[in-house]
């Protein structure tokens, strides 16, 4: 189905077209072609197209089909008890076969990372001040019901003056950067008042340890005036200092602050102590424990939480961020790298703001701590998919979103003879950051404006760069027409993966463990799972998601010839301050929590393998509801020669399973078996791991609601040289 925009340009239509459509955005004959339409059930307006019987009977079929498929997906672990109360004891046999393997991706678990939920700012990024530049500006998300309303933000948000005496007012007259225009001033007739950050909800700090203070001053009359700086938990004083602002110009000002105790409902206070007028910008506080002590640096909890997971790959920085709001503000890398003052904030799609004192440069040191790959996403010109109507940068303009891509490559790879490798250089890093993929949108619709913009974009990196793996994308769900377009470009044009995403119903994850058993294996494009969770109807991130998703990640592992990729999203979620549920890694501005499914993760991403080993698993129950919900994988890991078994259980009996391995010499041995047991609502959980006698013929006993791996060290040099 195709309509005709304004200029006459024919482009295709997708779901969100007939519902967004409006007369301003088109001409002639095809404005807003819907029409209201009384049913039994209801008004509703869409399209009326007039079809043969013929052709509609296999509309309703698929309809029918559709309608089963989706009652069948509605299934849920709390029934499972009552679905399954026949079964008492549950027995099978695995059979595996160690000599019968064909290669997999090493690289198939890792992380997704979006600055949604206040990831960064708030999050990992350490700063504990919220809008230290006074830049924050009212937004407006131009989404379809996917976004909260946006708050009006204003340049003094997170700023609060007490106290009465002094007047605080925000000015752009020379400014410290063209970047960060505002700042604020304080004119004081009499001291008494104090201008107060509480930061992200609270400033969360440790006793005994520095923090480092900056900020810009400057005085505002020529006169020079003296400033308390305090840090305070309801009224107590954690620790303070005095400065003095005497300089007509912009001067960085640093000092360290040591609280004697410990906070977490801390607030910075700053306190002008005579008359005049003090002005400051870009107020900083930052821990001195950061990820390797670094000072502008990660919170070290959350990145060892991430290495824990030992993820192969980072996506960055989204999602569907980068699009911005329109083709005005999209996310440029450029603007989130050199010094942290003069970098260009941007209110961010998720209804709050972004700093970018978290940037792409941070993003790469950041891969590189974690040990994986990096793989970076820019916008490819178009809008996105959730906008009320997708917009494209014109193609006369192109070359600079061109010049984005090019450039992010020649600033991770270039050498110091190179412009953008030489400002990685004076970053800091001289050795390159080995880019070897990049990813080209997000979830676009699959529109001709897009393709036109992708396909200039990917032949631009493939003539400079032919090294560099292309990921495309596929559209917001597997359900959507940009899938099935999504495919067709990437069949067309041939590069390296193509991005798809779902987020479904446990039930979903159970039924359709077969949906990439059934894909050709021949294409060129393999596929990259970016963004899949398993959404139970409360979005709560327990052990029936997490369950469901090991389910899912056994099917991934057997079909890791053609899905080289996968990673959960999203990734952080702040208690109190999300947008989205459920999310791996929940957090407080001084606790980490690990979910279910962070567990799940890390268990697949840890007990990886090269090889995927052909195995069989039957169950001596008919039972065919109860076998969807027993699965397992075999992988065998080249480079310690184990053999690597996972079995998930989602069932709420036991299993006892006879293991059968045949073509590889198993020793018999005492080995670890990790056991993930949880109930579907259970929301916290950790592995245990146990000890397991093993051998190429043994039982073990598989608890209800569980994941178990083990690792079996066996004789496979004869299999591997191969």
């Amino acid at each position: 189905m195709r309509f005709r925009e304004k200029d006459g340009a024919c482009r295709k239509a997708s779901t969100y077209d007939w519902l967004s459509f409006s007369g301003t955005e088109a001409c002639g004959e095809y404005c807003d072609p819907r029409q209201e339409i009384r049913l039994d059930n209801g008004i509703f307006r869409g399209i009326v197209v007039d079809v043969s019987r013929q052709e509609l009977e296999p509309v309703i079929a698929e309809c029918e089909l559709y309608s089963l498929r989706r009652h069948r997906e509605e299934e849920l672990m709390r029934d499972d008890a009552t679905r399954f109360a026949d079964l008492v004891t549950i027995s099978g046999t695995w059979k595996i076969d160690a000599a019968s393997t064909r290669e997999i991706s090493r690289d198939l678990i890792g992380i997704f990372y979006e600055d949604i939920n206040y990831a960064g700012d708030g999050g990992i990024y350490a700063e504990l001040i919220q809008n230290r530049d006074f830049e924050h500006s009212y937004y407006e998300v131009d989404y379809i019901d996917f976004a909260q309303n946006p708050i009006p933000w204003s340049p003094k948000h997170g700023w609060e003056l007490i106290g009465e005496g002094t007047e605080f007012e925000l000015d752009t007259n020379r400014p410290i950067h063209k970047n960060s225009p505002h700042h604020a001033v304080l004119t004081t007739h009499r001291p008494g008042a104090a201008l107060v950050n509480r930061g992200f909800g609270g400033i969360a700090l440790t006793g005994g340890i520095v923090h480092y203070f900056s900020l810009f001053s400057r005085s505002g009359d020529g006169k020079a005036s003296r400033v308390r700086i305090r840090l305070a938990e309801k009224g107590r004083e954690l620790c303070s200092m005095e400065i003095d602002v005497t300089t007509a110009d912009w001067e960085k000002r640093e000092f360290k602050l040591i609280p004697k105790t410990g906070a977490t409902d801390a607030q910075l206070e700053i306190i002008p102590l005579n008359a005049g007028v003090v002005e400051l910008d870009f107020i900083s506080l930052f821990p001195s424990d950061t990820y390797k002590g670094r000072r502008n640096g990660m919170r070290a909890d959350l990145v060892e939480a991430l290495i824990e997971l030992k993820p192969k790959f980072m996506r960055f920085p989204g999602g569907c961020i980068v699009h911005g709001n329109k083709c005005y503000d999209m996310y440029h890398w450029k603007n989130t790298v050199g010094p942290l003052e003069s970098r260009k904030p941007l209110p961010n799609r998720w209804g709050y703001h972004q700093s970018f004192g978290l940037g792409f440069y941070e993003f790469f040191l950041l891969c590189e701590d974690i040990g994986c790959k990096p793989l970076p996403i820019l916008h490819c010109g178009v809008s996105c998919q959730f906008t009320i109507t997708q917009t494209a940068v014109p193609l006369q303009e192109m070359d600079e979103v061109i010049a984005e891509y090019l450039d992010l490559i020649e600033f991770a790879n270039g050498d110091i003879t190179t412009q953008w490798g030489a400002k990685r250089v004076e970053a800091g890093h001289p050795a390159p950051f080995n880019l070897t993929m990049i990813g080209v949108g997000n979830e676009e619709l699959i529109s001709d404006d897009f393709e036109i913009r992708f396909t200039m974009i990917m032949q631009a990196i493939k003539i400079r760069y032919p090294e560099i793996e292309v990921v495309g994308t596929a559209g917001p769900g597997i359900d959507w027409i940009d899938y099935r377009e999504g495919w067709k470009v990437a069949d067309k044009l041939g590069f390296e993966y193509l991005d798809i995403h779902y987020y479904a119903k446990p039930g979903w994850f159970i039924h359709n463990q077969d949906f990439y058993d059934r894909m050709p294996r021949n294409r060129k494009t393999k596929i990259y799972v970016g963004e899949y969770a398993s959404h139970r109807p409360d979005r709560a991130g327990c052990g029936e998601s997490a369950l469901t998703e090991a389910l899912h990640l056994t099917a991934l592992e057997r079909n890791a010839d053609i899905v080289r990729m996968s990673s959960y999203a999203p990734l952080f979620g702040k208690e109190g301050f999300c947008q989205w549920n459920p999310n791996l890694i929940y957090f407080s501005n001084a606790s980490v929590c690990r979910t279910p499914g962070y567990y799940v993760q890390k268990l697949f991403s840890v007990n990886c393998g090269d090889r995927y080993c052909f195995n069989q698993l039957n169950l001596d129950d008919g039972n065919r509801e109860a076998h969807k919900r027993i699965a397992g994988s075999a992988v065998m890991d080249s480079e310690t020669g184990e053999l690597i078994l996972k079995l998930a259980n989602l069932l709420p009996r036991e299993c006892k399973m006879q293991v059968r391995i045949d073509g590889a010499e198993i020793v018999p041995q005492k080995a670890p078996l990790t056991l993930l047991t949880v109930s579907p609502d259970q929301l916290q959980v950790a592995p245990q791991e146990i000890m397991q006698a093993v051998g190429p013929d043994f039982e073990f006993r598989l608890p209800p609601c569980t994941l178990a791996v083990m690792r079996l060290k066996t004789t496979l040099s004869h299999i591997l040289s191969k």
